[in-house]
């Protein structure tokens, strides 16, 4: 299977070459969704559980803290799923992704010569993908359902007592995805490149991603050297 190669994935000769992997566009709303993320995790936890009461006083006090939390969910919300429209078609699941997660001892050694060639993303990277995506739709639900400034008359007492149970746990679930993200990207050298200046190495690329840059260069996607 071909793997799709974005507009913004361009090969780029010099010393040394470089690979386009990210836009602007792409970057700011990473970024955006990061920070929404790590805001509500903060305030989240506060409003959660007595003994992190004190993080309101980021936020302005309790009520600032209750005030502000759901319209970061919705900043949340509107940031991922603008990136989600620009990456969804190069994460879905391919025929190497199960190679790759059987061979999962390797990735772990850090074998990578006796993993098969990948594209853009590995399944590792499609996995949190897909789960921040879920995760972030049962948030967005579950946080209208008990968000009774705008939407108590819509929902039961039963109802939202339920929906804090859910919101609860794919809030506890989507930071244990979030930590996993930051972890990857700091264990794989040269990651945080490709979301601070939007290229990696030419050389990171055929070590982590080499299908991908194979298809780069097999599609003439050659820009002007950096």
């Amino acid at each position: 299977m071909v793997e799709r190669v974005q507009p913004g994935d361009t090969l780029h000769p010099g010393r040394p070459s470089t690979v386009g992997r990210y836009g602007i566009g792409a970057r700011i709303n990473h970024w955006v969704t990061a920070f929404s993320l790590i805001l509500l995790v903060l305030s989240g936890l506060a409003l959660f559980y007595p003994s992190l009461f004190f993080l309101t006083g980021l936020f302005g006090g309790g009520q600032n803290t209750r005030a502000v939390h759901p319209w970061i969910g919705v900043l949340l919300f509107i940031s991922f799923f603008i990136l989600f429209a620009q990456l969804w078609k190069a994460n879905l699941p391919r025929r190497d992704d199960r190679v790759w997660l059987s061979k999962i001892k390797d990735v772990i050694a850090g074998h990578e010569e006796n993993l098969p060639e990948l594209g853009k993303y590995n399944a590792g990277q499609k996995f949190i993908f897909w789960g921040m995506s879920f995760l972030i739709l049962v948030l967005i639900g579950s946080g209208l359902l008990i968000w009774e400034q705008y939407f108590a008359p819509y929902s039961s007492i039963p109802t939202r007592r339920v929906a804090v149970l859910v919101h609860a746990i794919a809030a506890v679930l989507i930071i244990c995805v979030f930590i996993l993200h930051v972890y990857a990207a700091f264990w794989t050298r040269g990651t945080l490149r490709a979301m601070t200046r939007g290229s990696v190495t030419a050389g990171w690329a055929w070590r982590h991603h080499r299908k991908w840059l194979r298809e780069i260069v097999g599609q003439r996607k050659i820009g002007p050297a950096e």
